[in-house]
């Protein structure tokens, strides 16, 4: 009896936690897609290096999507296994596919948000504060088995093809290495922008091209072959070396950048959904938090 009353109670306290951080998560993605100039990347105003969405198949994504992370961080809560997880984000991968009529606009944001969501809602139920690195130390210590096990197996989805063609880490392997993108490269660049004085556009671009510098993208490798993602690469060095979102003409810059990925036919949809989960650990507070010892 003693015990049904404190999952009750600790069901009543972790719940409504959970559907914030679904909630964030969908406000993330939105973040994400209202960022503009984004080199190749569907905008608000523009589409990109895409023929078959634009803004408004990203806004029915997301909206079909938000209680899939819900649901996620909550599995994560309840302790769920990998196994569970994955069945979880396939389900949403249907959901995403029905409100886009069968594009896809978000099924790495389902794979890398879904597993944060799911990290974070098992932090919460241990008791445990809520932190970047208390996250990625969940992630870890919870899934890195399972993910490294599926890293293991061929995928049939053309980023996959395109990481294992080219030899490049794939998005299993990122997340059970904790996303480092995310946490060593993202949180800090966003972190020093902002601590600079930057406006918050300037600071979220600024960090999509130090994503974009350094991240294996297998969006960009299955697009534009490895000399396209490399050339993506060099490209956001060369802008940030000079400058970046911060100097009088960055966001011009930026903007011709874009046309000229357009022109390749590149779009750093690994970045994109990187600068999304920023943005929910931005919308978390947790912006100070990334350089905490993963333990």
């Amino acid at each position: 009896m003693r015990q049904a009353a404190e999952t009750a109670l600790n069901e009543a306290r972790v719940r409504p936690q959970c559907e914030t951080l679904g909630r964030l998560a969908a406000l993330a993605l939105y973040d994400e897609l209202a960022l503009s100039p984004k080199p190749g990347l569907v905008t608000l105003v523009d589409t990109g290096s895409h023929r078959d969405m634009d803004a408004r198949t990203f806004l029915r994504s997301i909206s079909a999507l938000r209680g899939y992370f819900m649901d996620i961080a909550w599995l994560g809560a309840t302790g769920s296994d990998f196994i569970a997880l994955q069945r979880r984000g396939i389900e949403a991968e249907g959901v995403m596919l029905r409100a886009t009529g069968g594009v896809n606009t978000h099924r790495g944001a389902i794979f890398m948000l879904g597993l944060l969501c799911a990290a974070a809602g098992s932090v919460l139920a241990q008791g445990m504060p809520l932190r970047a690195a208390t996250i990625r130390s969940a992630l870890v210590g919870r899934w890195a088995p399972a993910l490294l096990e599926r890293a293991g197996r061929p995928s049939s989805l053309p980023g996959g093809i395109a990481a294992r063609r080219y030899g490049l880490r794939g998005a299993p392997e990122e997340a059970a290495a904790g996303f480092p993108a995310l946490f060593e490269t993202a949180l800090p660049a966003l972190h020093d922008a902002l601590t600079r004085g930057m406006g918050r556009e300037a600071a979220l671009l600024d960090t999509l091209f130090h994503v974009m510098a350094i991240l294996d993208d297998s969006n960009l490798a299955h697009r534009g072959g490895i000399d396209g993602l490399r050339y993506a690469q060099k490209t956001a060095r060369a802008f940030l070396e000079t400058g970046g979102a911060a100097r009088r003409n960055g966001f011009a810059e930026a903007s011709r950048i874009g046309t000229d990925f357009v022109r390749r036919n590149l779009s750093p949809g690994g970045a994109a959904d990187t600068l999304s989960a920023t943005c929910w650990l931005l919308h978390l507070g947790l912006l100070d938090s990334f350089a905490e010892p993963c333990a």
